[in-house]
């Protein structure tokens, strides 16, 4: 059972769209661990353990990808053939460009200052700038099935979780 073969959405009972239901994603994703859990195996078959770890397995890679709003819109424009984050797909508008080099800077600036409220702030106003791209990745996934800008709009969020990343790091080493 290996993920090239197995749909992450199907894994989970879950229809495939960008909006799903993160309780019930949690919900199955814990059902199957349950059932897969080794202690479950111990007196099962070499080939009943292999295939429980291989569940097991694959049940994180996918939970991991879907729960987190990046990594679930770029497994669907994979599922369309698309690669989000492939060295021909780097063109991003001026404007955002411009505020990747903002963000970044007021990031070191606060890292070399030792602020953490200023890193705090940083790392809001970058949430609610995700929050506004999530939405519009479900308008543009589920509803437009708009490929072309559904991957403008998850290599925004890709960079942005990348910075907000950086910004939790710099907090805890300075904390």
């Amino acid at each position: 059972m290996s993920s090239v073969h197995t749909e992450y959405f199907q894994l989970f009972a879950l229809p495939e769209k960008f909006d799903i239901d993160t309780k019930l994603l949690e919900t199955n994703f814990r059902k199957i661990q349950s059932a897969s859990h080794p202690d479950r195996f111990v007196s099962a078959t070499a080939a009943e353990k292999l295939a429980s770890m291989q569940l097991a397995t694959l049940s994180n890679e996918a939970f991991d990808t879907l729960k987190n709003a990046a990594s679930r819109a770029k497994y669907l424009l994979e599922r369309q053939g698309i690669n989000a984050v492939a060295d021909t797909n780097t063109a991003l508008p001026l404007d955002f460009l411009m505020q990747q080099m903002e963000w970044r800077e007021q990031l070191e600036d606060a890292k070399a200052a030792k602020d953490i409220e200023t890193l705090d702030k940083l790392y809001r106003e970058l949430r609610v700038e995700s929050k506004t791209l999530e939405a519009e990745l479900i308008t543009l996934f589920d509803d437009d099935k708009d490929y072309t800008a559904a991957t403008e709009v998850t290599r925004k969020l890709i960079f942005i979780d990348k910075v907000c990343s950086d910004i939790q790091q710099a907090i805890e080493y300075l904390d």
